[in-house]
């Protein structure tokens, strides 16, 4: 689960780290009222959607003026901002923030995550804040330090020098850097976060270690231990059939290709989309509706699929193990009662009840393409789309 900047910054004050003064609102009016306990009359105005990029797409704005404060935020309610993460439609900014300006001497990058790889908690730094990580990456990988850590409850000092030596900072700045790095982390820890990312991470002129921007990400998984985590989630931001398909606990992402997929089991989904991309099309979607899947879920999962306009095709590849063979067909076949499945349907199922599975499709009357395996399966959907 993604939050917004605004409420990023709310956490990593909490837990020590020193970031702007800032209000957020949801109308220009509100917007303007609050401001009036911000200490500047120079404010940065930013967009909050749950991408990067607002920057170059026009989506923060530095004033002068509560007049030219309040031309600025009617402007950019409700404009959609189009970054390299939104894809083509982007996303309408339905909430600003308002912050007080720093003074910056030096930029940094800061992020923690999970390297599941290694099973350890990885920061990643460096001193080219303010530039997507994954370019200074491509063009100078020696200016990125990784430094992994085994899980414990605190960080050492040892490690938090590892982290910040690319900074290269005085005695002095260290410390508060590594306090930084401490709160980011605690954060990370009790909060069951999948990612902190800050940046950029400054230096001001008058010797501060300020978190300028945040990103905070949090595994699903564990949001029943963080009642108050979950109330942060902005519904406005994620895709309609995501937020349809997590009512019947359905892993579902929706992508832009053009053939649906329903699977069960996370590998085998995924082993699925690459299939269908070596055929040369791309996935609509990946959808794993899980182990034991009722048909009822299974019959909901045709649903969402078919709620996708850009779905020319659909490939079902089940491998019959808790989830039963005969199980899934029934779902499908209830599913196509009640709506009309207008494009292409393949199917290939193996394993527990494979037979009786058939044999429900075989009688349903349904115009279904059978696939004895996944190879075949996927020719045959992306040969159907041509």
């Amino acid at each position: 689960m993604n939050i917004h900047e605004h409420q990023a910054k709310q956490l990593l004050k909490k837990y020590g780290a020193i970031v702007p003064n800032g209000v957020f609102a949801l109308t220009v009016k509100d917007l303007l009222e609050k401001v009036k306990i911000l200490d500047s009359k120079k404010l940065v105005l930013k967009a909050q959607i749950h991408a990067g990029g607002r920057g170059k797409a026009g989506g923060i704005k530095i004033v002068d003026s509560i007049h030219e404060l309040e031309k600025e935020a009617n402007s950019l309610l409700g404009k959609k901002l189009i970054t390299h993460q939104t894809g083509p439609l982007g996303k309408e900014v339905k909430r600003l923030y308002v912050e007080e300006p720093s003074n910056i001497d030096k930029e940094f990058y800061l992020s923690c995550l999970v390297d599941r790889a290694s099973s350890k908690i990885a920061f990643i730094s460096s001193d080219q804040g303010g530039m997507d990580i994954e370019d200074v990456a491509k063009n100078n990988p020696d200016k990125i330090v990784t430094t992994k850590i085994d899980f414990k409850e605190d960080i050492s000092d040892e490690d938090c020098e590892k982290i910040i030596q690319i900074f290269n900072l005085k005695t002095d700045q260290k410390l508060l850097a590594i306090k930084v790095v401490k709160s980011i982390y605690k954060l990370f820890i009790d909060l069951d976060s999948s990612m902190v990312e800050i940046n950029p991470l400054i230096l001001t002129k008058e010797s501060q270690i300020i978190c300028l921007d945040a990103k905070i990400n949090f595994d699903d998984n564990a949001l029943f231990k963080h009642p108050e985590i979950s109330q942060l989630r902005d519904l406005n931001e994620e895709d309609p059939t995501e937020i349809e398909a997590s009512k019947f606990d359905l892993s579902y992402i929706k992508l832009d290709g053009s053939i649906g997929c329903m699977v069960n089991g996370a590998g085998l989904a995924m082993a699925t989309m690459d299939i269908i991309k070596l055929y040369g099309e791309e996935p609509a979607n990946f959808l794993d509706v899980g182990g034991g899947a009722s048909k009822e879920k299974v019959s909901e999962a045709l649903k969402i699929i078919l709620l996708d306009k850009n779905v020319k095709g659909i490939l079902i590849n089940i491998f019959g193990g808790i989830m039963k063979c005969d199980v899934l067909a029934q779902g499908v076949v209830d599913a196509a009662k009640q709506i009309n499945i207008h494009v292409p349907l393949v199917v290939r199922l193996a394993g527990t009840n494979f037979e009786k599975g058939k044999q429900i499709l075989d009688d349903s009357g349904l115009k279904i393409i059978s696939a004895s395996d996944l190879t075949s399966a996927a020719k045959k959907i992306v040969n159907e789309i041509k």
